[in-house]
């Protein structure tokens, strides 16, 4: 197993939370040669380093959306604004109509066995009392997904909720492309759920020299209307601080139309169906050239339907995508296999967090952390710069003395917790695990000999796991 060559202290998966750290003896016979892992870089920013510090919104983009939250006047806008927040990061996907028959079958096969029909109840009376308890009961279980209306007023209660979160979530997710493929310079954008503008915005402040069209689509005019105002800094008269950034409310329909990026942030979760999700994914596939973009949710829900994707274009479920349109896995997972938090049926999604400065409006705090889930997927096989295997941090990287704990998803498809040191990693690794965080990557790294069993185990504690952002509370 690769994942050996990573570090000898790793967590057993039959272990539960708190595991038992084992000793496990070294892949090979010898030690790897020493490979560079910096590529001339200092430690705390090794090749892997990609998560930012706290954002900022471009200055042209707040200035605008404060003049135009100011001039609203929405009453009780925080209390709005939070509501919204919350309520869209509850939102779960629709069920299913074959989901929903096999629920209604099964508490009706439930009902059916504890009523017992005596001599006296007529078989159409008990039939409609059956009906209307079956009834009643998913009414009570079942998830209520209503499609989101956008009108002016409810696009400047989001604006206020989630423009800055929203950029920070993008933001973050691109500066992965830019980080590790420093020679990409997309020329066209296409944005599908652009309701603001969020991404034109944060892929002009990652490739504004080279983007000469970029295209945002949504459905709802009124939110595309407000975004062209936050372009013109809410003046009307006044040329767009963004050139070139056309808005429509439906897809190009040339299939010949490609973009170099593209784009679909908290988009695939406001569809009504599985159906529906799938085409939308096969069409904005259709216009990648390059890198396709996905961001959701950092909940159990926005992890699900980002996998289903994944699983879609990665040819999974077969017929769906021809053998000319083979997708590759950039980013974040290491691996194209299953899942391994859905293969262990976990509780706790595969997230990211990034700090961020939001609106200065009342009831905002200072500082804020946007927690989201991304996928990357790319036309062409990402390079291999050097002979290293690169393992994705999934939770805290806990600092101690002389010893780092990881845990991460390795590219054999497997989640360590990895206890890295000085001594048996060697000085380099060890100070690049110091200088990671959660998000980033790291070098999967032969010891130099086994690891013993550490002094202090690993213990996933409440802390691993934001599943509530702090921006909404």
């Amino acid at each position: 197993m690769t994942s050996l060559s990573y570090g000898a202290c790793i967590l057993c998966p039959k272990a539960g939370a708190v595991g038992v750290i084992r000793r496990c003896m070294s892949a090979v016979a010898h030690p790897q040669p020493q490979l560079d892992l910096l590529s001339g870089a200092a430690h705390r920013r090794h090749p892997g380093v990609t998560n930012l510090k706290t954002l900022r919104l471009p200055d042209e983009l707040q200035k605008a959306a404060y003049s135009i939250i100011l001039s609203a006047q929405i009453k009780k806008l925080s209390d709005r604004a939070l509501s919204l927040a919350n309520f869209l990061w509850s939102r779960k996907r629709p069920i299913e109509d074959f989901t929903l028959r096999q629920k209604a079958t099964s508490i009706e096969n439930t009902l059916r066995t504890h009523t017992h029909k005596g001599e006296d109840i007529d078989d159409q009376m008990l039939e409609a009392h059956i009906k209307k308890k079956v009834f009643l009961e998913l009414k009570k279980s079942t998830y209520h997904w209503t499609p989101i209306k956008f009108d002016e007023e409810l696009g400047i209660v989001y604006m206020a909720a989630r423009l800055a979160g929203g950029y920070a979530a993008v933001r973050r997710a691109l500066n992965e492309i830019l980080k590790r493929d420093p020679s990409f310079a997309p020329k066209s954008l296409l944005d599908f759920g652009s309701g603001l503008g969020t991404v034109a915005w944060a892929s002009h402040s990652c490739w504004g020299d080279t983007l000469k069209e970029m295209v945002c689509v949504d459905s709802s005019g009124s939110m595309n209307t407000l975004a062209e105002r936050l372009l013109k800094g809410d003046n009307e008269k006044a040329q767009p601080h963004l050139k070139q950034v056309y808005f429509r409310q439906f897809l190009p329909v040339s299939p010949k139309v490609q973009f170099d990026l593209v784009v679909g942030a908290f988009s695939l979760s406001e569809l009504s169906s599985k159906k529906e999700r799938v085409e939308t994914l096969l069409t904005l596939w259709r216009k990648t050239s390059s890198y396709l973009v996905l961001v959701e949710n950092g909940t159990k829900e926005g992890h699900h339907i980002l996998m289903e994707a994944r699983d879609v274009l990665l040819k999974k479920q077969k017929g769906m995508v021809d053998s000319s349109s083979e997708a590759y896995v950039f980013a974040p997972c290491p691996h194209e296999m299953m899942c391994p938090k859905l293969a262990r049926l976990s509780t706790v999604p595969c997230n990211f967090g990034q700090h961020y400065y939001p609106l200065p409006l009342p009831g905002h705090p200072e500082r804020q952390k946007e927690t989201f889930s991304y996928l990357i997927l790319s036309r062409s096989e990402p390079k291999k710069p050097d002979e290293l295997d690169w393992a994705r941090l999934i939770g805290p990287v806990l600092r101690r003395a002389r010893h780092v704990h990881c845990h991460a998803c390795c590219p054999d498809g497997q989640l360590q917790r990895v206890v890295v040191t000085r001594s048996k990693h060697g000085r380099d690794l060890y100070r690049c695990a110091r200088s990671s965080d959660w998000g980033d990557r790291l070098p999967l790294v032969q010891p130099k000999e086994a690891d013993t069993q550490s002094d202090e185990p690993v213990r996933q504690s409440s802390d691993t796991v934001e599943n509530n952002p702090q921006s909404f509370t």
